[in-house]
């Protein structure tokens, strides 16, 4: 029994030291870029928004209002297939708006639309339902 109660002890000393290196790393990064991240993660996961509008509104004055050092650390962590998103964003043009093909690619596409690359923009058109 005393091998088990060693191993228990052991096992206690390996998760303290392990949350102790996490929680130090997460000392190393800023509360805000964590907090960017999340809700950068939130914009892209719920709304389907492109990369550049997540910046955007991570950064706006009439947004969340970060620093663009946050947002740029948001962007570079955020786990999102941003081609998704924009075939997200197609179907709900098609769906909803009846537009044409050519005028969801100028949606997506357009700085003051979706603000998906082009590639993301093809990706999605060449998914829609013909």
């Amino acid at each position: 029994s005393s091998s088990l109660s060693e191993k228990k002890a052991s096992s206690i000393k390996a998760k303290q030291s392990s949350t102790k290196s996490s929680e130090n790393s997460s000392k190393k990064i800023p509360r805000e870029y964590i907090s960017a991240l999340i809700k950068g993660q939130e914009y892209a996961d719920s709304m389907y928004m492109s990369k550049k509008a997540v910046y955007n509104q991570l950064t706006s004055d009439y947004g969340e209002k970060f620093s663009s050092d946050a947002a740029n650390y948001a962007i570079a962590n955020i786990k999102a297939n941003w081609n998704k998103n924009a075939l997200h964003k197609a179907k709900e043009y098609q769906e909803e708006q009846n537009m044409s093909p050519d005028a969801i690619y100028d949606q997506l596409t357009s700085d003051y639309g979706e603000q998906f690359t082009p590639d993301e923009a093809n990706y999605a058109i060449q998914h829609l339902k013909k």
